[in-house]
């Protein structure tokens, strides 16, 4: 039974990028070298288990999955016996531990549990957000909590009533030694086991013990068939379709728990498909894909392993023909998959638009899928769905050669007239500004007073606005920000700082302009805004600092420019020009501390935490010229509407100019338009 074509396996590769390939029988040596899978249990098809392999080794990231039919046995095993950090899945032998206290009658569901103010913790959940110290609830309410949101808060209320140890001892009861609680979430220094927590964070398991425990709660036998039964309802409730759930047909009960924290991504249970229960467990960790959001490459490869454990024991004559469900590429993705599209592009749309291969989905990468998209009959968006997919067949990589011939046109075409060679540089932004950095002259100008949308140029304007603090009270630099869970849900560009770490306002500094940090450029307005709000201002610290931002750009002339938030996510109304950029360039190069973060390449710096651990973080800057002689700042800045950008200073000899490119065609392209324009703009000036 073959179960991918070739283009699912060159999709699959690009996805999750190789790290290697393994075979079915290393892994299977691997997991039976540790203990074998049980007398009870048959092995799938080894067609079905070398497809799971493709796709698991060339995960970028450590991997155990356990797969079972409950009912026949039949099962996929692939180092199901290594012991794995299980983020919130520990969540689920909590519950069965509380459920278990209930049983012997040392707990009852009714009892009232009142929330405290210490009791609140970071992360998760909704009690710590949206309720007050003081509210009682009943254990139960407590404990649906604790599965269906995750809620951290929740959990830690649950613990306290059956006590850290009772978790690991009921497991070790069951005959599952590696599935332990560890500490309390988000409280390290409760730990009953420093240096497993050191190693696994909240708690550990290992996918064969996992799947035990669910073998269990199905039968109705874990606890007693009452407390299975509400154990299960419980877990219906998880309200996390990110994983396992995601390609799951529509009304697939799936009675589950799933973990995620920076590095590790978990998911158990049940899917109870037609052609009966199939109990699973993935565990991932040592991630490279730490990202939050729809993309993250851990919760793709559970939501795939689902999609293809379901078809193929409810119908294995489709699983024959499944191909991985696909991920949608459109303007502002990067990355392996956008090369081999950009070379698969190249290569079969009719003429070759001659894109370049640099990973960056950008306005040309986007023309050319609608080129594509027009000569294949599909729908012209410009995203690359599903059907496009479909219709572009096995991607190429780097290492396939071209699988259609090389056409030669020999039929004369309508030529443009040759450039000129007077005037500044071809380039392909779609605005720019060349200024003297002293004076602040514009010099030379393209649309520069057109209206564009900035992408996180716009933290220029953050950054000058904690400056500028800092300017009138350097104390402001020594400041902590504790980072709060708005800050750390920010998508995109991160600093990869955690809800409930804290960071000193000079490091959040370097955290908002070399990462480009989305969460930070949050963190900053959501501490500095409250002391920037007019009198009577009736908005939140966040409203109060985008009206500090505006009221900047005001005082500085930017009559072309409007903020909407302190990060450059596109928004209406967040929009700026390139001649504004100049003067907040100029605004930024004044102020001493920005002088010496923007012309930084690297910068380190740990972070403390509420919980009282210490991490240390590295943020490289974005901004390519300052490999370059002569160049000292500023920011990048990239999203789908603004294209590429970049705001830069640059000095050779006594020409100290300022260059501002706004939407040029992708990443390399910015840096392309800017060195053009400067070596251009030096040559008028005489610059040596």
């Amino acid at each position: 039974m073959r179960l991918f074509a070739r283009s699912a396996a060159a999709y699959a590769l690009l996805l999750f990028a190789t790290i290697g390939p393994m075979s079915v029988q290393d892994s299977a040596a691997q997991d039976s070298a540790a203990q074998p899978p049980a007398a009870a249990d048959k092995s799938v098809e080894a067609e079905f288990a070398k497809t799971l392999e493709d796709l698991i080794s060339r995960h970028r990231g450590e991997v155990s999955v356990f797969i079972k039919h409950l009912e026949t046995g039949v099962s996929y095993r692939r180092k199901a016996d290594r012991p794995m950090p299980t983020a919130s899945l520990i969540k689920l032998p909590i519950m069965a531990a509380a459920y278990q206290a209930v049983e012997k009658g040392e707990l009852s569901l009714d009892k009232p549990i009142t929330l405290k103010a210490e009791d609140k913790v970071p992360g998760s959940g909704v009690l710590t957000i949206n309720f007050s110290a003081g509210v009682t609830m009943p254990l139960y309410d407590a404990i649906r909590l604790m599965i269906a949101y995750s809620d951290n808060t929740a959990t830690n209320l649950v613990v306290d009533q059956i006590g850290l140890p009772a978790t690991a001892e009921m497991m070790e009861t069951l005959g599952l030694p590696n599935t332990k609680l560890h500490a309390k979430v988000y409280r390290r220094d409760t730990s009953i086991a420093p240096e497993r927590s050191k190693e696994f964070g909240l708690g550990s398991t290992t996918a064969a013990e996992m799947i035990k425990l669910i073998e269990m709660l199905h039968a109705g036998e874990l606890v007693s068939a009452d407390a299975s039964k509400a154990m299960r309802e419980h877990m219906l409730a998880c309200d996390d379709n990110t994983k396992v759930r995601r390609y799951l047909p529509a009304g697939a009960k799936t009675p589950n728990k799933t973990g995620a924290v920076s590095n590790s991504r978990t998911d158990a249970g049940v899917i109870e498909s037609p052609a009966g229960p199939i109990g699973y467990c993935i565990l991932t960790t040592g991630n490279a894909d730490r990202s939050w959001g729809n993309e993250n490459e851990a919760e793709l490869l559970a939501a795939e392993i689902g999609r293809l454990a379901y078809a193929y024991f409810v119908n294995p004559t489709e699983a024959a023909n499944a191909a991985p469900a696909a991920r949608v590429l459109k303007v502002g993705d990067a990355g392996l998959l956008v090369e081999a599209l950009q070379r698969t592009l190249n290569a079969r749309t009719k003429p070759s638009p001659g894109i370049g291969v640099d990973g960056d989905f950008g306005p040309n990468t986007a023309g050319a899928v609608r080129a594509f998209q027009k000569q294949a009959g599909v729908e012209a968006t410009g995203e690359v769905g599903p059907d496009t997919w479909r219709a572009l067949g096995p991607l190429l990589t780097e290492d396939d050669p071209v699988d259609e011939p090389q056409v030669v046109n020999t039929k004369p075409i309508e030529k443009a007239s040759p450039d000129v060679l007077a005037g500044p540089p071809t380039v392909t932004c779609r605005a720019y500004a060349i200024a003297d950095a002293t004076t602040g002259e514009l010099l030379w100008g393209y649309e520069d007073g057109t209206r564009r949308d900035p992408a996180s140029v716009t933290k220029i304007m953050t950054a000058v606005i904690v400056a500028s603090l800092a300017e009138q009270d350097p104390s402001v630099l020594d400041e902590t920000i504790v980072f709060s869970k708005a800050a750390d849900d920010t998508s995109g560009s991160t600093s990869g700082v955690r809800v409930g770490e804290k960071v000193g306002v000079r490091d959040g500094l370097y955290g908002l302009m070399l990462p480009s940090g989305n969460d930070m450029s949050v963190a900053l307005a959501e501490h500095f805004g409250e002391r920037l709000a007019p009198a009577g201002f009736e908005g939140t610290s966040y409203d109060a600092f985008i009206e500090a931002m505006n009221e900047k750009a005001a005082q500085l002339g930017m009559s072309g420019t409007g903020y909407k938030n302190p990060h450059g996510l596109t928004a209406k109304g967040h929009h700026t020009t390139a001649g504004d950029m100049v003067k907040l360039a100029r605004a930024a190069l004044a102020l001493p501390v920005l002088q010496e973060v923007v012309n930084t390449p690297v910068y380190g710096c740990t972070l403390d935490s509420v919980d009282g651990y210490q991490r240390n973080v590295v943020w490289r800057n974005t901004n390519r010229l300052l490999r370059i002689e002569g160049f000292y700042g500023l920011k990048t800045g990239t999203t789908g509407p603004a294209g590429a950008c970049l705001v830069s200073a640059g000095k050779r000899g006594d020409a100290d100019l300022i260059v501002v490119v706004l939407g040029s065609s992708c990443s390399d392209a910015r840096y392309t338009d800017s060195r053009n324009l400067y070596r251009w703009a030096w040559s008028q000036l005489g610059a040596e």
